[in-house]
């Protein structure tokens, strides 16, 4: 189990308190969504998890071990996908996965094996020796997944992996994360997709500018806000959430738009 407990990060370059006092607990072997409006500090809660950032306060602990002075042990059972951290565009895949193997500790036989299943279902063979740089956007996000993937990690953190894809992509993706959880993995996922989280998540944790305001399932989610898709909850969840000046919040937008 994961416990995040109170965690904050104030950025000191002007200041910015991204994340404030964000709380949850995320179960072994669940899918669990990560949701919120751009800028709300998902990634930042997300770099936190995956150790690249340590918390201004609070505390994150994988089954009961501190992430702050054990971030060595903990990285080797974390992937970590995001948009962030790109591969180098002169690598070829065979060298990204041969490299990243290597730096995991594993051997040629596991790099090699793990290799084969991982290009076998993404279709990348064909242009295992190509250079990244020269990728479409969906070869490049199913290279990319197979590299964080490529150590056969524990727990995996996705932030927005199926942005911009084509819909075959898309479910391409979106079929291995649910065969992740069948092979007793732990999912997080970061997504604007709201149709991708009623799909796949467990649960779902909802931050709006920086706050914690909702963990629970889809179902439980949609009756809080009393609709019956998850982007009306989400809609209503937003505008009640959101430090909006009055002029601009959505939920006026809507009353207008009522009356």
């Amino acid at each position: 189990m994961i416990t995040i407990n109170s965690i904050s990060k104030r950025y000191k370059k002007g200041n910015v308190l991204a994340v404030r006092n964000v709380s949850f607990e995320i179960n072994d072997n669940e899918i669990f969504a990560l949701l919120g409006p751009n800028g709300a500090g998902k990634t930042t809660t997300l770099r936190m998890l995956s150790t690249l950032l340590t918390p201004t306060s609070g505390t994150i602990q994988y089954d009961g071990l501190p992430t702050v002075g054990n971030e060595i042990a903990i990285k080797k059972k974390l992937g970590f996908l995001t948009n962030e951290i790109r591969l180098d565009g002169q690598f070829s895949p065979n060298q990204s996965a041969d490299f990243y193997g290597r730096l995991y500790g594993m051997s040629v036989e596991e790099i090699q094996r793990n290799k084969k299943h991982l290009f076998d279902y993404f279709h990348i063979n064909e242009y295992a020796d190509r250079k990244y740089e020269t990728f479409s956007t969906g070869m490049k996000q199913k290279t990319s997944i197979a590299i964080c993937l490529i150590h056969d990690p524990e727990i995996i953190i996705f932030d927005e992996p199926t942005n911009g894809l084509d819909v075959i992509t898309q479910r391409l993706i979106e079929d291995y994360i649910f065969i992740l959880k069948q092979k007793g993995k732990t999912i997080i996922l970061s997504t604007h997709l709201l149709d991708v989280v009623e799909r796949l998540a467990d649960r779902v944790g909802v931050i709006i500018d920086g706050k914690s305001v909702f963990c629970g399932n889809c179902k439980e989610m949609m009756d809080s806000e009393n609709v019956k898709n998850m982007n009306d909850a989400f809609l209503s969840i937003y505008t009640r959430n959101h430090e909006e000046l009055p002029s601009t919040n959505p939920r006026n937008f809507f009353k207008k738009a009522n009356n």
